[in-house]
């Protein structure tokens, strides 16, 4: 037996209790793995809240973890006992001491990164690979606006859209992010509760508008992101018709859709990771909290009581 976050009913944070779970035997094709370190992610909140919903109940949260592979399923190569392996995305299960995975999903990890900071990045990095590599190919001479820019993704996209050539503009709520994000590589920041971000976006681009924005904020902000566009909560429904007069891209992007087969997501997350190593994104995490602790971690997220990546510690 090992210890395990567990949801039984949906609702706030106390619903997520320390228990005792079986975790058994890899089967063909699969790795069992013991945590080291579990990232945070606000989809785990709407897993627990029922926004997203779970295949099963009771079910145990949590979609980024890196560990090291304590027993391989039989037949299995490429993967061996002391591997030191990261995952993001399904299966959701992360917030465990140990864990059954496919074989598949996993990704070594650099000997030169440690485990707190490749948990703390691989599905928040794969995140900012897709938007910023594949979504829209952000170029050199790019302006590009990134709204809550000192959010985990939003760091993450100011330092990478940066490092590719691109001006940055970074929206934030306080004059403290803003110096996060400056720190990050924004070039302008619009403290969003001071200034109308988009009149302000305007007037930095004289009028012209920028290539792309990266948007994870929602109804509040979403029409104004429209704006901003060069080209001319959950959002409420946008006709089609409302995107004609600027010829308009629009898309909202799953992850594991752009990681489906086993050289995509070997790709992505390479390039996260050189990315580290080489200094282009530099990873801030300001919290840690024992995985047992999950739920005063929960709490805290969804009170902004924290910034840059939270990470769980089994």
């Amino acid at each position: 037996m090992v210890k395990a976050i567990r949801v039984h009913e949906l609702g706030g944070p106390e619903v997520l209790k320390w228990e005792d779970v079986e975790v058994g035997e890899p089967k063909e094709g699969e790795i069992r793995v013991r945590n080291k370190a579990v990232g945070l992610n606000f989809i785990d909140v709407y897993f627990r809240k029922g926004v997203y919903k779970a295949s099963t109940m009771p079910f145990t949260p949590g979609m980024e973890a890196v560990g090291e592979v304590v027993a391989v399923g039989p037949g299995l190569t490429g993967r061996k006992v002391g591997d030191l392996v990261a995952y993001a995305g399904n299966p959701m299960g992360s917030y465990a001491e140990e864990q059954i995975l496919p074989a598949s999903k996993v990704v070594p990890v650099p000997p030169s990164i440690d485990p707190v900071t490749a948990a703390s990045v691989i599905l928040k990095g794969m995140t900012a690979q897709v938007l910023l590599r594949r979504c829209f190919k952000v170029e050199p001479g790019h302006t590009v606006l990134v709204q809550a820019a000192a959010g985990g993704v939003g760091s993450l996209l100011c330092q990478w859209a940066k490092a590719l050539g691109a001006t940055v503009i970074g929206t934030v709520s306080t004059q403290e992010k803003a110096a996060q994000a400056r720190e990050d590589g924004c070039h302008h920041t619009i403290i969003y509760k001071e200034e109308d971000f988009v009149s302000r976006v305007n007037e930095i681009t004289s009028g012209n508008g920028v290539d792309v924005v990266y948007d994870s904020v929602g109804k509040d902000t979403f029409q104004g992101s429209l704006a901003c566009l060069k080209s001319s909560g959950t959002p409420d429904p946008v006709p089609l018709s409302a995107l004609a007069p600027k010829s308009l891209f629009l898309t909202r992007p799953t992850l594991m859709l752009y990681t489906g087969t086993r050289d995509e997501l070997l790709a992505c997350a390479g390039e996260v990771f050189s990315n580290v190593v080489s200094g282009v994104l530099r990873v801030r995490i300001n919290h840690t909290y024992p995985l047992s602790e999950a739920a005063k971690a929960h709490a805290d997220l969804e009170n902004r009581k924290t910034s840059g990546s939270v990470v769980l510690i089994p």
